[in-house]
This record gives C-alpha cells, sequence and structure tokens, in this order.
C-alpha cells in the first residue's frame, strides 16, 4: 500500500488486537486515544524495539484519520536497517504485519530474504513474493518444500516466474509428484510426472486416470476421517484405562481405524490434516510419519499444544530437523517445560543444551548433572554450574 493509498483509504478494523503491543505503547494506537498520541506513534518518535515500532506502525495504518494513516505508512517505508534487519527475521511477529511489510518491500531483496526465510510469514505473503521474485529469492522458496505442499499456489507462481530457473522448476514439480499434490493446470507438473513415473505424452489420459483414482481414494479417506471425528475438537487428555478392558479395545480400534485412512493420503494431504485439519489422535499419529516434512507440519499446527510440544521435545526418536525447529522458536523456548525436556533428551545438540542449562532451576541441573542418559560434557557442565551456585552435593 502507497503513501498515497493509506490516506485515502477507508478506516478498516485493525486485524492484529491492541495487546499484541505492551501496555505502556498501546495508547499511541489506540483509536480512542487523543490525536497528537496517535501522531506520535505513526511518526515514530516513541522508543519502541523493533518488534514493537513494526506492529505499531502497521496498526496505525488502519487509524480512523487520513493524516495518521499517511504519515504510518511514511514511516513505516522508511525505517532505518537496524530495526528492519531485526524485526523482519522475529518470528513472534504477527503474520499480518509480516504480510504488509513484504508488500512494502517487494522490491527490496535483503529485506524479501529476510521475510522469506522467517517461518511466520504467512504462505499467502510468499506466493505473492514469488509472482515477482528475483533468481535468487526463488532459490530460496523452492528449498521450502513443506511451504509448498502447504500452499500449492507458491509452486505455481515459482513456474510461472520467468526468472525462475528451469532446473528448479523441474526439481520442484518433481518432488510434488512424488509427494501426492496435483496440478493439472502446469505443463511443468505433467512434464514432471512423466519424468517421475515414466510414459510418453501419449500416456498423459493414463496418467490422468491414475491420478483421478488416488484422488477419489483420498477423498474417501478423509470422508472417513470426518466421520470418526478426526477434525473435532482435541478434547480432554486421554486418561488410563484398565489393560484388556472393552473401553481399551474400542480405543485401539479407532486409533487403528484412523491410521489405516492416514495412510491412504499422500504427502500433501498428510500435511494439511497435519498442519490444519486433524485433532490431537491425528497429530499423535502424524508425530510417528516416515516422512519429516509431515511431522514438521505437525509441529507448526496453530492446534498443537505446549503440551504435546513438550512431549516430543523429551522424544529419542523425533527426527533432528524437528527438535530443532523446537529450539530455534523463541517462543516454545520460553515454556520450562519444553525447555528442560530437550536438554534431558540426549539428541539434543550438546551445544544447544549447554545454551539454556542456566536458565533451569538448582534442583533440576542437579537432575542432569545425574542423568546418566545425557552426554556426558553437558553433565560436566551440570556439575560445574552446580559448584559455581555452591549446590552440588558432598
Amino acid at each position: 500500500m502507497s503513501e498515497a493509498q493509506a490516506a485515502a483509504a477507508p478506516a478498516a478494523a485493525c486485524p492484529v488486537a491492541l495487546s499484541a503491543l505492551p501496555a505502556n505503547f498501546q495508547k499511541h494506537v489506540d483509536p480512542k486515544a487523543p490525536l497528537p498520541l496517535r501522531m506520535m506513534g505513526a511518526k515514530a518518535l516513541v522508543p519502541m524495539g523493533p518488534k514493537e515500532m513494526v506492529t505499531a506502525l502497521f496498526m496505525l495504518t488502519f487509524d480512523a484519520e487520513a493524516g495518521v494513516r499517511e504519515t504510518a505508512a511514511k514511516s513505516s517505508s522508511g525505517l532505518p536497517d537496524r530495526i528492519l534487519s531485526v524485526a523482519l527475521r522475529d518470528e513472534t511477529i504477527d503474520p499480518p504485519v509480516l504480510d504488509y511489510y513484504a508488500e512494502l518491500f517487494a522490491a527490496k531483496d535483503e529485506y524479501v530474504e529476510m521475510l522469506v526465510l522467517n517461518s511466520s510469514t504467512p504462505d499467502t505473503a510468499i506466493q505473492k513474493i514469488t509472482v515477482g521474485a528475483t533468481e535468487r529469492i526463488l532459490e530460496i522458496v523452492a528449498q521450502n518444500q513443506l511451504r509448498m505442499l502447504r500452499h500449492s499456489d507458491i509452486v505455481r507462481a515459482l513456474a510461472n516466474n520467468p526468472a525462475t530457473r528451469p532446473s528448479t522448476v523441474d526439481n520442484v514439480c518433481d518432488f510434488c509428484v512424488r509427494s501426492g499434490l496435483l496440478l493439472e493446470d502446469l505443463p511443468a507438473f505433467r512434464a514432471a510426472r512423466r519424468r517421475v513415473h515414466g510414459g510418453s505424452a501419449q500416456d498423459e489420459e493414463l496418467a490422468k486416470k491414475v491420478a483421478a483414482q488416488q484422488q477419489a481414494a483420498e477423498a474417501k479417506a478423509e470422508a472417513a476421517l470426518e466421520q470418526m471425528g478426526a477434525t473435532g475438537p482435541d478434547g480432554a487428555e486421554e486418561k488410563p484405562v484398565a489393560p484388556g478392558s472393552a473401553e481399551e479395545k474400542a480405543g485401539e480400534q479407532k486409533k487403528l481405524s484412523i491410521a489405516q485412512q492416514i495412510m491412504t493420503l499422500g504427502v500433501a494431504k498428510k500435511i494439511e490434516w497435519a498442519n490444519k485439519k486433524g485433532n490431537r489422535e491425528v497429530r499423535n499419529i502424524l508425530l510417528r510419519d516416515p516422512n519429516k516434512l509431515v511431522q514438521l507440519a505437525v509441529m507448526q499446527s496453530a492446534r498443537i499444544t505446549d503440551g504435546e510440544i513438550a512431549k516430543v521435545a523429551l522424544s529419542r526418536t523425533a527426527p533432528m530437523e524437528v527438535l530443532q525447529y523446537i529450539y530455534n522458536n523463541r517462543q516454545l523456548m520460553k515454556n520450562y517445560q519444553i525447555k528442560l525436556n530437550l536438554i534431558n533428551n540426549p539428541k539434543t545438540p550438546v551445544g544447544v543444551s549447554m545454551r539454556f542449562l542456566s536458565g533451569l532451576r538448582m534442583a533440576e541441573v542437579k537432575a542432569v548433572a545425574k542423568n546418566k542418559n545425557v552426554p556426558q560434557g553437558l553433565a560436566n557442565a551440570a556439575k560445574k554450574l552446580l559448584e559455581k551456585k555452591g549446590g552440588v552435593d558432598g
């Protein structure tokens, strides 16, 4: 949105809640606040951190006063690099804010790259970026396989952008074919299907028929999952039941039935169920899927709870990519139990565990020092920390 458009646009409801800002900054964006306070915010005169600054300016582009909207838009486009280089990488910023800056800085590759690498940037924003992106940005977009399976229009934008390398289009479309994503409207996808499955252009009808059969099988499986309540609310945590009881047998049978239907789905559909549709029961099954992208999609689901993530953080069977996603997510690492479980997981790299060790209570540090399952280097570091704090046993 240009400055002129911001001034002319009628005031709309801001998609970001006032609570996104600390209480002491809210008076500068609150529609009920005096105009001079809001104008101070719009002029970026209030000393804020990078995250708060970009969020406040975005919120003020929805102000009822055209002058405030125009000033906020002008300030947004003129923010210094020291603010933007931190804010655009911040994964805790609200997605609509990142969407706004993706459009604002579409012509500046250094900022576009930060937004493309930020997992909180909405898929729709990545699609818009991809439509007119340079080759360097397109190569980065093409590496995020999970995004492409989650939002197939990114693949379309990639394939239709003349700046995309032909080899990149081929690799992406080959991956989509193998993952069960259907993009019949793309000639590059149809060519990839022939490449992956063999055959010539004359076999196109047969290929379409096979794809249609797969689609029908997936639709049937999805209908069965919905009928079994796999899209419903998570409900309470599972309670222990007596071994061999009718209740236990019924529960096991239901899990088996859900698992069988999920096995019918291709990778792309599994990701959809992992990320958006599935309840806790489905997520638990998909966390054991052999495909790491499916497991990562579960971790990024809006429905997953901190309790579920804490269990994964302690799991010795979790792929390294999943553990990496957890310990690189600053928001998740604010949860004490997740942090503690990661440190006690022998699969977590020692350097990562040591980074968080000093944030534990002394009782837990003592437990880590005595834990035979963690790497020796971590146990030694815990002992040294105890000695430093004077909490080691004799």
